[in-house]
């Protein structure tokens, strides 16, 4: 009975740390919704911008028509891909259809806002839990890995709302039609944005994480260099829980391309294991 005591105690204080940890990381987030509430409106503004049509796809339809001008005029003139490089933009404004809708959607944004802007503490308190399992060295890389880890995130957020996004966008205006027009939902459209840039923060955490596993020992290249068939099929597994197909290859592919980069960061990053002295051999004389 003593034996099972002692086995529970351990487990209960790790849950009572745990504990700490989330409660310390919930106010950090409610205090930065709080200073990032007043940027909730230019982001929003951001995020919708790919609905005008106007984006940085546009200058490369620009440049590849007008090579297709220069070399075939022909094609050019028989697709009229002029009037779709010189199409005006269009205003598209978001719509809702419930009470206090707009409210509850700024009260998103600013959440997501506010982790972000925290993100140094919710990684220092992922730190701090599993600290008393490092070594002295390893504990010295907590200003590191929480800047690593940060940078990352917010590199994933990013690569998101500048390059995938007004690709998803257009690729859904381009079935826009004479008796087919676009009505968005306000709480749909960010909704769906604040869940890929959560899940693109994530992707590009993946290096990390796999840094701290191979530290300790638990992955390592011979164990995730083999199973690259297994990363492909999940990660088509994880994105083909979105709609259409354009989204579902935007998150499948920077998700394997961070597996590949987890193989290498173990590679180089891993725990070596040491090698064992030769042992003496039969007959030897001291």
């Amino acid at each position: 009975m003593s034996e099972d005591k002692e086995k529970v105690a351990p487990f209960i204080e790790h849950l009572v740390e745990l504990r700490k940890r989330l409660v310390i990381i919930v106010v950090a987030v409610v205090i930065g919704m709080g200073v990032a509430w007043n940027f909730s409106g230019p982001v929003l503004t951001f995020v919708e911008k790919p609905l005008t049509g106007k984006t940085y796809l546009t200058e490369i339809k620009k440049m590849v028509y007008a090579k297709v001008k220069e070399r075939a005029p022909q094609l050019y003139t028989r697709y009229k891909l002029d009037q779709e490089i010189n199409a005006p933009e269009k205003k598209r404004p978001l719509n809702y259809s419930a009470p206090l809708e707009p409210f509850f959607i700024q009260c998103k944004i600013s959440m997501l806002l506010g982790f972000v802007l925290v993100l140094p503490v919710v990684f220092l308190q992922l730190w701090m839990f599993i600290a008393p399992g490092l070594t002295r060295k390893e504990r010295r890389m907590v200003i590191p890995f929480i800047t690593a880890a940060t940078i990352t995130f917010c590199a994933g957020a990013m690569f998101f709302l500048i390059v995938i996004w007004p690709v998803i966008i257009n690729f859904s205006l381009s079935y826009e039609a004479e008796g087919l027009q676009s009505w968005f939902n306000i709480s749909s459209y960010i909704n769906f944005c604040l869940r890929l840039i959560l899940i693109f923060g994530l992707i590009f955490e993946l290096p990390i994480l796999t840094l701290i596993l191979s530290r300790f020992g638990i992955v390592s290249y011979k164990i995730l260099a083999p199973k690259r068939k297994y990363a492909l099929l999940a990660s088509a597994i994880v994105a083909a829980f979105h709609a259409d197909l354009i989204t579902m290859f935007v998150i499948m592919l920077p998700m394997y391309m961070m597996y590949e980069i987890s193989i290498w960061v173990a590679l180089i990053f891993g725990k070596k294991k040491a090698v064992a002295p030769p042992e003496p051999e039969e007959g030897a004389t001291a």
